[in-house]
């Protein structure tokens, strides 16, 4: 006779209460830039159209719990066929908006929508599907093996990532690049492929910058004449600052000596000194630094790095490799747009425009990591544990 002792799912509540601590410091840190923004967003409240969206990614994160995670699988096409089609109708639908020289969103009763930022999260879900069909049907590896699943995973990223690469929005193109190197890495492909891999890519990407730095102008030329002319200025901007007085060069600069002048303690709510363009959205850390200085920007930083790591830890408990692919999907959507947003408002990496998770203002980016992370409870509640006992005959 069998006894099945289970463990009833429950919510993981640190993984809640750090979430909600980000969000929080996020509409408060938009409460205190209310009357500092330029004229034209005078009087906003971008801090209570924030909180409404957290209540609405609320909902999401209760609607996507119904689910067991795993039905998700049979989702997982129709969802990435989704968000082609909305990147695609970018181009020519009537609604599209085009904002700071890209064609990234739409307008929908009055409110904007930026489609790729959901293409994320569905090519999280269907890598995640792909890599643990190909694992259920490939008993043996071998180089095939590695090779078949490689390129399923190349092939699938790479719409999206032209896609999204022409509006153009670099940034969000490099998260989406971030999502399946990160899943490449657990997969299952054996180092050795990953190895020749990753120095194959060390050596284009050497390549690529002997050619830029040996032929500047020409390179110059070329990009500006493709459309590509902001690109060369934020790796201008990032490379030489003071060179330059406007555009990305004042942005940079005025981020850093921004940051610098909150120094250990910060100078206190609401002590703007500095100005810096899109302090609401992609600079919103240096708003946190300024005002409560290295103190408070560490409080932030751990508050992320604790995200991450109980993610992972989800990922290594989980028992269904759908559900730990999942969890290192959104690892690797929310590290590299950490890393990217933090390391371009210090001068550590050019500037690309990503928002920073959960803090920068924005509805659709907040539904995002919200309903990414709702997708993460639902693997981690659906983690039961069983006690076989069987009684002597």
């Amino acid at each position: 006779m069998n006894n099945d002792n289970i463990q009833k799912p429950k919510l993981d509540s640190f993984l809640i209460t750090v979430m909600t601590a980000l969000v929080f410091i996020g509409c408060f840190t938009l409460y205190t830039l209310d009357g500092y923004l330029p004229s034209n967003l005078q009087g906003s409240m971008f801090y209570l159209k924030q909180g409404v969206w957290f209540l609405i990614g609320i909902v999401a994160i209760f609607m996507l719990m119904i689910l067991d995670f795993d039905k998700y699988r049979k989702m997982a096409w129709p969802l990435y066929i989704l968000g082609i089609g909305m990147l695609v109708g970018l181009f020519f639908l009537p609604w599209s908006l085009e904002l700071n020289g890209a064609l990234s969103w739409y307008v929908i009763a009055g409110q904007t929508v930026q489609p790729s930022e959901f293409m994320k999260l569905f090519l999280v879900i269907l890598l995640a599907h792909v890599i643990t069909s190909h694992n259920e049907k490939w008993t043996t590896k071998s180089l095939k093996y590695d090779l078949f699943l490689l390129g399923k995973i190349v092939l699938l990223t790479l719409p999206p990532l032209c896609l999204i690469f022409i509006q153009p929005d670099l940034g969000s193109a490099l998260v989406i690049a971030a999502i399946a190197g990160f899943l490449i890495l657990i997969s299952g492909i054996r180092w050795r492929v990953l190895a020749i891999i990753a120095g194959i890519t060390l050596l284009v990407g050497i390549a690529l910058t002997y050619i830029y730095t040996a032929y500047n102008d020409q390179i110059v030329t070329l990009l500006e004449e493709q459309g590509f002319g902001h690109f060369v200025q934020r790796i201008e901007a990032w490379q030489n600052p003071h060179l330059y007085q406007d555009g990305s060069s004042m942005q940079v600069i005025k981020s850093m000596l921004a940051i610098g002048s909150g120094q250990l303690f910060g100078k206190g709510m609401m002590s703007f000194d500095v100005y810096v363009p899109e302090r609401h959205s992609d600079m919103i850390f240096t708003a946190i630094a300024e005002q409560f200085g290295f103190i408070g920007s560490s409080v932030v930083i751990a508050l992320y790095f604790l995200l991450i790591y109980r993610i992972i830890q989800i990922a290594l408990e989980c028992k269904d490799p759908f559900g730990t692919y999942l969890s290192i999907g959104v690892v690797g959507m929310l590290s590299y747009q950490i890393f990217q947003n933090i390391g371009m408002s210090i001068q550590l990496l050019p500037l690309t425009g990503l928002p920073l998770p959960f803090l920068s203002q924005g509805g659709t980016s907040l539904l995002v990591y919200m309903a990414a992370i709702g997708l993460i409870l639902n693997v981690r509640s659906r983690q039961k544990q069983y006690m076989f006992e069987q009684e002597d005959d």
